[in-house]
């Protein structure tokens, strides 16, 4: 479209919609990664970048803290819930700092934006703090809270 000197110059005040809409994105990209890149960024950064600008990545919903009791904790489950944007993001799971494997004790529910951290027949060793870890391209958010379970006296 550049090529043709007559279409560049006539529409610029008249029709911006041809003007504007093809170019702008990419060419506004260009420029916001040109300062500072000095060539030292991966091949692949540049659509990661695009993709992080377009959508911020964010807990919609926060996780929050379960307090069960000792007596009627023992044998349920506790549900740690997230809501996240963009779905596209990657969720992991963390208890006191340490990643948490799916298994029969803990599941692992995505669904959309919904993540859940659904921990099975809960004992007293579950009590802690668990966090959700959300990943899209090089950018990280943390959402935590605690599991209290409260022993009867």
């Amino acid at each position: 479209s550049e090529a043709k000197p007559s279409k560049e110059e006539t529409p610029k005040g008249i029709s911006p919609i041809k003007a504007k809409k093809t170019p702008s994105p990419a060419d506004a990209e260009r420029r916001k990664l040109r300062p500072g890149s000095g060539g030292e960024k991966p091949p692949e950064e540049p659509p990661f970048t695009y993709q992080l600008k377009a959508v911020p990545l964010k807990f919609v919903k926060e996780m929050k803290d379960i307090v069960l009791t000792e007596a009627e904790s023992v044998g349920s489950s506790a549900i740690f819930e997230v809501l996240i944007s963009p779905s596209t993001a990657i969720t992991s799971w963390m208890k006191d700092g340490s990643n948490i494997r799916e298994s029969p004790k803990h599941k692992f529910i995505a669904d959309g934006k919904d993540r859940k951290l659904h921990i099975i027949d809960v004992q007293l060793s579950d009590a802690g703090e668990y966090t959700c870890v959300l990943r899209l391209g090089n950018k990280e958010k943390t959402s935590t809270a605690k599991l209290i379970v409260e022993g009867i006296l």
